[in-house]
């Protein structure tokens, strides 16, 4: 059944001032719509429960990049397409801009926004798990000012997060610290392109005389959020770069993961998966540290 638009009200007040005093006036009665590629689909097919929506599409405050000596600051509005084609980002954030390039065809790039992914909450998004290893966050805006949270502690559960019902996400900083880092992502769904994740990764590793001296690894699809493996992290940083190390973070994956059996795929194919990915990043970057 799909939805009458007469049901539904759009408002459009063109500033974030007049967004967020709107929100404050009305907590849980505005869902802000920014391209739309998520809400969209729920309000054709009748199932968009939010009545009344605020535009915070092209918002000036919300839009493009600030690039400074030691971090990069993406506007929330900034679309996957603007990122695939910022230079900072592809050269200094790879797995960010592979993570845009997998998210839907062209269309849906030229309108979904790192923000509206964010908030979407999906574990299965493919942004996120990115945003989790380069250490992002998030500043948050209200009419009581603007406030940071790590991206790591935004998600709560499934579609649960602590974004406060008068706030909006303004920002995600980005520390621009991984020049020297091997980056590693890999996403696995069932086509090649335009697909939802059975699974994803994204990895970051630094290698020093020959010893892992930092490592990140994220995955999607396999929790309620997307999530940092920091056991798997805490057991490879000290040790000497060598392929048996691969091996041990392989057995470190099941542990911190829940993952669920769904139209997509089944729990025990996604834990192999995870596995998997995890024990080839490792292998990788081992790899590459006996390289001259």
């Amino acid at each position: 059944m799909r939805s009458d638009p007469q049901e539904y009200q759009l408002a459009m007040p063109g500033t974030l001032e007049g967004v967020v005093s709107l929100l404050a006036r009305q907590p849980n009665i505005w869902m802000p719509l920014a391209g739309g590629t998520d809400l969209m689909v729920l309000y054709a097919a009748g199932k968009l429960s939010a009545r009344k929506l605020v535009s915070i599409w092209n918002l000036p405050e919300l839009r493009g990049f600030e690039v400074l000596p030691d971090e990069i600051r993406i506007g929330a509005g900034c679309t996957y397409s603007e990122l695939r084609h910022n230079e900072i980002v592809a050269r200094e954030f790879p797995l960010l801009a592979s993570a845009a390039a997998w998210t839907g065809g062209i269309a849906n790039q030229n309108r979904g926004t790192l923000g509206g992914n964010i908030v979407n909450a999906s574990p299965a998004a493919d942004s996120l798990p990115a945003l989790l290893v380069y250490d992002a966050k998030l500043v948050l805006v209200s009419v009581r000012g603007e406030r940071e949270v790590p991206y790591v502690q935004f998600h709560l559960d499934y579609k649960r997060h602590t974004l406060a019902p008068d706030e909006l996400i303004r920002a995600i900083r980005l520390p621009r610290k991984y020049a020297e880092y091997f980056s590693f992502a890999r996403k696995v769904g069932a086509r090649q392109a335009q697909a939802i994740s059975k699974v994803c990764i994204a990895a970051l590793g630094k290698i020093v005389h020959g010893v892992i001296e930092d490592v990140s690894i994220a995955l999607g699809s396999v929790a309620p959020v997307p999530l940092r493996l920091g056991a798997t992290e805490r057991v490879l940083v000290g040790r000497k770069a060598e392929p048996a190390l691969a091996g041990l973070a392989r057995q470190t994956v099941a542990p911190q993961i829940r993952p669920i059996s769904d139209i997509r795929s089944t729990t025990q194919y996604r834990s192999a998966v995870a596995a998997n990915l995890v024990e080839e990043f490792v292998e990788t970057l081992c790899t590459r540290a006996g390289r001259p």
